[in-house]
């Protein structure tokens, strides 16, 4: 997976995995999320979009079904051990 820093107010990294379509998404807030079937070109387009959290709003929330992975920790940036099934995001059907 490649993992692209990005310059926004709502996200800190953005990863795609071509192989499986696979969007990871960590916000500001250091949470981790991971978007499931996500088509090359949302990742290119969020990439290249003029705020990456608008288009994250308006083109992903809602739309992909995603999991919450994980949180940075809140210093040294590594990440936390894989969350319970009960404290994971809830996912949404995809559209």
């Amino acid at each position: 997976m490649k993992i692209t820093p990005v310059a926004s107010s709502t996200l800190a990294t953005v990863g795609y995995g071509e192989g499986g379509e696979l969007l990871q998404l960590e916000f500001c807030s250091r949470a981790v999320h991971r978007y499931f079937a996500v088509p090359t070109a949302v990742h290119e387009e969020l990439l290249a979009a003029k705020s990456n959290g608008s288009y994250f709003n308006q083109t992903i929330r809602g739309r992909y079904r995603f999991v919450r992975v994980g949180r940075l920790g809140p210093v040294d940036g590594v990440a936390d051990p894989m969350l319970s099934g009960s404290q994971r995001g809830a996912a949404w059907p995809a559209h």
